[in-house]
């Protein structure tokens, strides 16, 4: 089972913020929407970088109340790991626990199309094991 097949069951649609914005609107945009990260993009769709509430903490941590007023490009992660729609999505699921990140965005051709998360990941792997299991119920039931 590839990537594409879970966009094309939970949707495309991801939230992006500029890269001059800041860590404050980073966090209205967080708690509004209930999601755990944002895709910092230029005006093409290309991925700058990802902000995630992980990034957020450690600025505040850090730099104090003060970096709300920073621009999110300040904290972003720049080197973002994508993905593929291609992608398997265990080989997908093996980047995100080997490399310890929680949200993966998914690019064609440079442009961003879609964000899966590891609990997207999670989610599609224990109703595919769910399905085995049944199939494998049935078979034996069956013989």
């Amino acid at each position: 089972m590839t990537i594409a097949r879970i966009l094309a069951e939970k949707g495309r649609n991801v939230s992006t913020i500029q890269p001059h914005r800041t860590l404050a609107e980073v966090l209205q945009i967080l708690a509004i929407q209930n999601i755990g990260a944002v895709v910092v993009t230029d005006a093409e769709g290309a991925v700058l970088g990802i902000l995630s509430e992980r990034d957020i903490v450690r600025a505040l941590g850090r730099d104090g109340a003060g970096a709300l007023a920073d621009a999110a490009s300040k904290y972003m992660t720049a080197k973002v790991v994508t993905t593929l729609e291609s992608e398997c999505v265990s080989t997908a699921m093996e980047k995100m626990t080997t490399r310890r990140f929680r949200h993966l965005p998914v690019v064609k051709e440079g442009k961003l199309t879609g964000l899966v998360s590891i609990g997207d990941l999670v989610k599609f792997r224990l109703a595919e094991m769910e399905q085995q299991h049944e199939a494998l119920k049935e078979y034996i039931a069956s013989a």
